[in-house]
C-alpha cells in the first residue's frame, strides 16, 4: 500500500483517480482501530489490484490534505473517482463489509 501526503496527493489520488478509482486510508499511528484496518486495506490492495488503488496517509504527517477534505475522526476511509469523493465510511470495519463497500463503488 502506497503512503501519499500533503507534496503528491494531488498527483498519486486526484489524477490517478482519473484513471482508476483510489481508496485513501486517513490514519495515525496512535490510532488502535487504523491498526485493525491497516492489514486489511493492505490485504484488498493486492487482491483487487488493477481494479482499484489503496493508499493511506498519516493525518498527522499531512495535516493540510486531512483538513481540507474534513478529516474529523480517523481511520476515514475516501473513495475517489474522477478528482472527487464518491464515498467513503468512518471507523474499522471486517473486511467482508469493505469487500462489499469497494465492490459496490466499482
Amino acid at each position: 500500500m502506497t503512503e501519499v501526503n500533503d507534496s503528491n496527493f494531488q498527483k498519486q489520488v486526484i489524477e490517478k483517480s482519473k484513471e482508476l478509482p483510489v481508496v485513501v486510508d486517513f490514519w495515525a499511528t496512535w490510532c488502535p482501530p487504523c491498526l485493525i484496518l491497516e492489514p486489511i486495506m493492505e490485504k484488498l490492495g493486492e487482491e483487487y489490484k488493477g481494479k482499484i488503488e489503496i493508499v493511506k496517509l498519516n493525518v498527522e504527517e499531512s495535516p493540510k490534505t486531512a483538513n481540507e477534505y474534513g478529516i474529523m475522526s480517523i481511520p476515514a476511509i475516501k473513495l475517489f473517482k474522477n478528482g472527487k469523493v464518491v464515498d467513503e465510511f468512518i471507523g474499522a470495519k471486517p473486511e467482508a463489509d469493505v469487500k462489499k463497500w469497494i465492490d459496490s463503488n466499482l
